[in-house]
């Protein structure tokens, strides 16, 4: 999908949200948002990744902006998703869930810097205690552990009827050998960078290194891409996102729905909860535990509300016609 720079910078707004509650340290999540003729769309990677990164999840964004959907005669209408709990402590779990009405499982951060397994430990039994015997919790450590930590860890929460770990660690040779090492514990393991950050994001599935995929359609360059993925990895997939706004999260939504033979999981697609404020007076928050396939509608008083400041603005400007030029 080629579209000219003068007419992303015509149709270009930067916004930046406030968080309800810290996650992995940001408190405000910036997006650039883009309105295409098949409608609203988000270039929003994280403000550390490089241009050259930057540049898959601009062409996830043009896609799905410029280009006209059709779903699948059986795609469903709405996705159940998960709660997401960032790494906060016990006692503040459970109003950090309120805002997830329905939700019958649990993305619990792990291996926050500076906090101890002791912490992960106790959220995580919180969590269990909320939920009850029948909700399905998983965790994540953003590849934080080596190997004996990530083993020890795992140990140490299993009590807690796990549904999965995803990325315990870094690079594809640790996933396949902790998977190794726990797999008499029936807990599988579950690859998120180990995808989207990969030059080859296949080489996970064929090093068998992983049960499950996690796939996030800003990373992997938008829905086509991502449905390619799966159908070359031929593993159980698990839809998710990166704290967009819910422009970006309907890219999910429309990606989660296209998956062939449905989902075994509930994706991560329910993180419009953790922002304080949104783009639109629609937003694609879970009810009973789901979130609607649909695009969503911009509101202009939103955006200027929620605009970013003047050097923000230009960042992301900037940032953007670097970007495109690599397109």
């Amino acid at each position: 999908m080629t579209v000219a720079l003068s007419e992303l910078l015509d149709v270009a707004h930067v916004v930046s949200l406030p968080l309800t509650t810290s996650f992995r340290r940001v408190d405000t999540r910036e997006a650039l948002l883009l309105e295409g003729p098949a409608g609203w769309t988000e270039f929003s990677p994280f403000v550390e990744y490089d241009d050259a990164e930057a540049a898959v999840w601009l062409r996830a964004a043009l896609d799905f902006g410029w280009r006209e959907l059709s779903l699948p005669p059986s795609a469903p209408q709405r996705i159940r998703v998960n709660a997401t709990l960032p790494a906060v402590d016990a006692d503040a779990v459970a109003a950090v869930l309120a805002r997830f009405p329905g939700c019958r499982t649990v993305k619990v951060k792990v291996a926050e810097a500076g906090q101890e397994l002791s912490d992960d430990v106790a959220r995580v039994s919180t969590v269990r205690d909320l939920l009850g015997p029948d909700g399905r919790i998983r965790i994540d450590a953003n590849g934080a552990w080596n190997l004996d930590e990530a083993e020890h860890a795992i140990h140490a929460l299993a009590e807690f009827d796990l549904e999965y770990v995803e990325q315990p660690c870094a690079t594809i040779d640790e996933l396949a050998q902790i998977r190794k090492r726990v797999k008499y514990m029936g807990i599988p393991i579950a690859a998120d960078e180990s995808v989207r950050k990969a030059e080859d994001p296949v080489a996970v599935a064929r090093a068998k290194a992983a049960d499950i995929l996690v796939l996030k359609a800003q990373p992997l360059g938008g829905i086509e891409r991502a449905l390619e993925i799966v159908e070359e990895a031929g593993l159980p997939v698990v839809v998710s996102s990166a704290i967009d706004t819910s422009v970006g999260l309907s890219m999910g939504a429309y990606l989660a729905a296209s998956i062939p033979g449905g989902l075994s999981y509930d994706c991560g697609l329910g993180t419009a909860a953790l922002l304080a404020s949104d783009v639109t007076d629609a937003p694609l928050l879970p009810v009973d535990g789901q979130v609607d396939v649909r695009r969503i509608d911009v509101s202009p008083d939103l955006l200027n509300q929620h605009a970013a400041s003047v050097e923000r603005t230009a960042w992301w400007l900037a940032r953007l016609r670097r970007v495109h030029a690599l397109l």
